[in-house]
Formats: C-alpha cells, structure tokens, sequence
C-alpha cells in the first residue's frame, strides 16, 4: 500500500489552511511529510464547501514555488486540481500523478492525458464542477451512482488512448459522497465491490473529513485518531493508496496491524 501525504499550499484549506503558504514553510512540512510518505499530494486550492476560489494562475503560481524543489529531491509528487489549465502545467512538468475531484470530465485534455506518463486519480463526487457543496444524497444507491460514474469515466479515457494500467480510481468521501455520513461510511464498507468491479487500485482519503468529526465531535486538529481508524479500516478493506495528513501515524498503525495478522497467523 502508497501513503499519500497531503500538502495544502492554500489559505482557506479545512484542517491547516494558512500553515504552509508560505514557500519555505511548505517545503519545510513537505520534508517532514516525505520521511513517510511515498507521494506528496500537493494542492494549491481547496475545494471544501467554506473555501474561496482561486484563479489558476493563483495555483500554477504557488505550486512553483515548490515542485521543482521537491522533483529535485527525488520526491514523488501528485499535484491535486481540477483547473485543466494547472493540469497542463503538471503535465509539462513531469509530475507523477494528477489528482482530479471530478474524475478528468473534460475531454480537451485527454490527448495530453494519453501522451502523457503521469498516473491519473480518477476521483468520483456527487458534485460536477467546482468544488465540494453540501448535497444531501442519501446512502442507499451511491454504489450505483459510484459505479455509473466509473463506468463512463474509464470508457472515455480509455478510447482517448489512456492505458488503464495509469489509471486510479477514488469514490469520493465526506462532502463529495454528501451530507449524510452514513453515505461516506457506507462507501467505506464496499471497497472490495469496487475493486473487484473494476480491477483497479483504489485511492481512500478519509483524513480529517466532516463525516468522521460528526461522529466523535472532534475539530479538524483532533480528528487524528478517527481517521487513523478509517484508513486502518480501508486498508483492511484492501485500499491501495491512502491520502492522508498524517503518514506517520499510518505508517506506525499499518506496521502494528501486519505484525499483529502475522502474528495470529503463526499461532497454534
């Protein structure tokens, strides 16, 4: 399993909006982040329901100040748009992997998409543009709606000459998913349908989301442990890639978990 650390380069991200705008503070955390994660997950905008917009040049600008840095370093990095514009950028850039919250709806780009050698997050919300609204959608039928959504997505950019084995697939979770908790929950629950329907790796990020704080109560900057939790959960589930804020955290919790499968399988 790849841990994605997250990297908010914005002001008004949910959980740590602020903290890391600064260059020399983003790559400070991105550093820190690196030591255990396998990709940076770099965003320049965010797309909470709360959060204002921000012009593309805004992103590319911001993304600038730090992508080059990081590749210098031999740190694997997705950058995380849904602003085709900062997707081209990436692309000239030669990052690894391009993270879209709508699943890469415009077909104007596939042809640098199909060029291209960037892996692609294929990501599923109840939203078609823009970023995250609070959509009530309730949990009976999202499996369809998810494999619907799927269904059409891979078929596009796989005539547009994208090879599938670039492609991943992340069913959306907290306000992407809707309101309703039980909807992200429920997601969680059917990981193995999804796998199994589609044959590829599957991305789960459940770090600090709305529907994990609505059940502990916790803010943003307590919701640690709820969402160590859920991504043990999805990794047993049989996630691929987890997104999250805190590696480290994952990466001890996963090591307990295999020593502890291991161990209860060589007992008498």
């Amino acid at each position: 399993m790849k841990i994605l650390g997250i990297l908010n380069i914005t002001e008004d991200s949910f959980s740590d909006g602020g903290k890391y705008l600064e260059p020399q503070a983003a790559l400070a955390h991105a550093r820190e982040l690196a030591k255990d994660a396998d990709i940076l997950d770099i965003g320049a905008a965010s797309s909470n329901p709360d959060s204002a917009g921000v012009a593309s040049e805004t992103e590319i600008a911001r993304l600038a100040t730090v992508v080059s840095i990081l590749q210098q370093e031999r740190i694997a990095l997705s950058v995380d748009t849904f602003s085709i514009e900062v997707q081209r950028w990436a692309l000239r850039h030669n990052v690894e992997y391009l993270n879209d919250i709508h699943g890469f709806p415009d077909a104007a780009l596939y042809p640098e998409l199909a060029a291209s050698r960037a892996k692609l997050i294929v990501m599923h919300s109840v939203q078609e543009e823009g970023r995250a609204t609070r959509i009530d959608v309730p949990p009976s039928g999202i499996l369809d709606r998810i494999r619907r959504f799927f269904d059409a997505r891979l078929a596009a950019l796989t005539k547009a000459g994208v090879g599938r084995d670039r492609l991943i697939l992340d069913p959306g979770m907290g306000f992407f998913l809707g309101t309703d908790p039980e909807t992200s929950f429920a997601v969680l629950r059917v990981l193995p349908v999804l796998k199994s329907t589609f044959g590829l790796p599957l991305l789960v990020s459940v770090s600090r989301k709305s529907f994990l704080r609505q059940v502990t109560g916790r803010p943003p900057q307590e919701a640690g442990p709820a969402s160590l939790a859920a991504e043990l959960f999805a990794a047993l589930k049989g996630a691929d890639l987890i997104r999250t804020h805190d590696p480290k955290a994952l990466r001890d919790g996963m090591a307990i978990w295999r020593e502890l499968a291991a161990t209860s399988r060589n007992s008498p």
